[in-house]
């Protein structure tokens, strides 16, 4: 049963039919009392629960009233919902445990999507618990680890990812848990730990598997170009629009939208975001009129966006949106036991690619790979298998074999940063900073793209050095 507490009378009427032909049963009361009435009579799974019961709009009647429920019944999800909307009085009340926030007038789909949502992780947290709390100490509690692997592999299409560590499988069991339902993700690994395989199997286990699933890099998307790359743009928008182009928004509607490198956005965009996620309503650029859009996001970052928030750099209330459901990726030196198993993946599939279908790797030498130092992660565990491939003309693969490719990258790195570098003292920092952009731009002919990458920084956050420098560039 959904319990509606709205002092207003059409609000509740119009929330109570809208549930009703949902197939909800609905409650309603108009004051807190009513509301603790009905919550001692009845199993009440959710409450939509308004902002105001006097004549103030400061939020204060409705912050104090989920307190109390959650006080109450800590695991009742409850929806917030208010025509007047502050940033303010929205994280507090994400912070005190609220499942969602909601501004009137709400859209009816997007209002439902949130309920849907709510009650779908608060049934998966009760069966977890219910799991946890029927152990029997007679049985061990947690399988060995492959055949738990195998045993979610029966259950979730978990292909692409590699791995039986324990930290890995419980990640592929919270994904598995919450797949089915609409909720945010934000996925927290270092660079090259395969956030972007996690967003993906998300996705694949989703009732939005057969939807469009939208990649979007926002750390490549510069600020000027911000709302036409996301939201699109009309014939005539500004003075390139030549033709009118569909944002990633609405090409990813009814399905998922995977925002990677969320830490990079600047301040403005980040607002211009937060509004399509809180309202799920958007304009496309040089046109007036609004759009909805169905959609599921998933984030992706390297960055301890907590951190950015108190240093003012990243908005708190876009972190409570984008932060329903929290995954943190292990580095690969904290799961070492699945570096073998990784390496025989990568194999695999090089044997395909390169023909060599009799590639294989001494145990000795899986050995050797599991206690190698690899800042760069998965990534750059694949970059030096297939280098070792390719410039191995044997088809056994040893230890010697992977030192040299690793050495030798090391090596070529050292010894270019040693040659190049000035004498200390010779210069500051931002002057060699300065020196290097101007180098890249002249060896790649002012292509941003490619001078971002061989940089080792986001074309957003090249663009910034760009301007700040006064070095000339030309918009891509």
């Amino acid at each position: 049963m959904l319990l509606i507490i709205d002092d207003d009378i059409a609000v509740c009427t119009s929330l109570s039919l809208l549930a009703r032909k949902e197939g909800f049963d609905v409650a309603v009361a108009h004051n807190p009392d009513d509301a603790f009435r009905i919550l001692k009579r009845h199993e009440v799974t959710l409450v939509l629960l308004d902002m105001n019961f006097s004549n103030e709009t400061s939020g204060k009647d409705g912050l104090q009233m989920l307190q109390e429920l959650k006080t109450l019944k800590p695991s009742l999800p409850v929806i917030l919902i208010t025509g007047w909307a502050t940033i303010d009085l929205a994280v507090q009340g994400m912070k005190l445990g609220a499942a969602d926030f909601i501004n009137k007038p709400w859209q009816n789909a997007h209002l439902m999507q949130s309920v849907r949502t709510a009650l779908s992780l608060a049934n998966s947290e009760a069966k977890s618990k219910e799991e946890n709390t029927n152990y029997s100490p007679i049985a061990p509690r947690s399988l060995p680890t492959a055949l738990s692997r195998r045993s979610l592999d029966k259950q979730f299409d978990f292909g692409q990812i590699v791995g039986e560590s324990p930290q890995l499988v419980q990640i592929l069991q919270t994904i598995g848990r919450i797949a089915q339902t609409d909720a945010s993700v934000l996925i927290l690994g270092e660079s090259g730990t395969g956030k972007e395989l996690i967003a993906e199997a998300i996705h694949q286990n989703s009732q939005r598997s057969k939807r469009p699933f939208v990649k979007v890099n926002l750390g490549g998307v510069s600020t000027s170009l911000f709302e036409s790359e996301m939201f699109g743009h009309v014939r005539g928008a500004f003075t390139d629009a030549r033709f009118d182009r569909t944002g990633r928004f609405e090409m990813a509607n009814r399905g998922t939208i995977f925002l990677d490198e969320i830490g990079e956005l600047d301040a403005s965009s980040q607002v211009k975001l937060l509004r399509v996620l809180q309202d799920r309503t958007y304009e496309v650029l040089g046109s007036s009129k609004t759009k909805s859009v169905d959609v599921r996001v998933i984030c992706a970052t390297n960055r301890v966006l907590e951190e950015m928030v108190a240093k003012g750099t990243f908005r708190e209330d876009l972190l409570y949106r984008i932060n329903l459901i929290t995954v943190h990726l292990p580095a690969l030196r904290e799961r070492p036991n699945d570096i073998p198993l990784l390496v025989e993946f990568f194999v695999d599939n090089l044997r395909q690619i390169y023909q060599r279908p009799h590639l294989q790797v001494t145990r000795e030498a899986l050995q050797w790979l599991k206690n190698l130092n690899l800042p760069g992660n998965i990534r750059q565990l694949k970059n030096l298998v297939e280098r070792t491939v390719l410039i191995s003309h044997r088809d056994v693969l040893t230890i010697d074999d992977f030192q040299q490719n690793y050495q030798g990258a090391k090596n070529s790195t050292a010894a270019t940063s040693s040659s190049t570098l000035p004498d200390v003292g010779s210069m500051t920092l931002e002057e060699m900073e300065i020196q290097m952009i101007r180098r890249a731009m002249e060896f790649h002919r002012g292509k941003v793209a490619r001078v971002a990458k061989s940089l080792g920084i986001t074309r957003s956050a090249l663009y910034r050095r760009l301007e700040k420098f006064n070095i000339p560039f030309e918009d891509e």
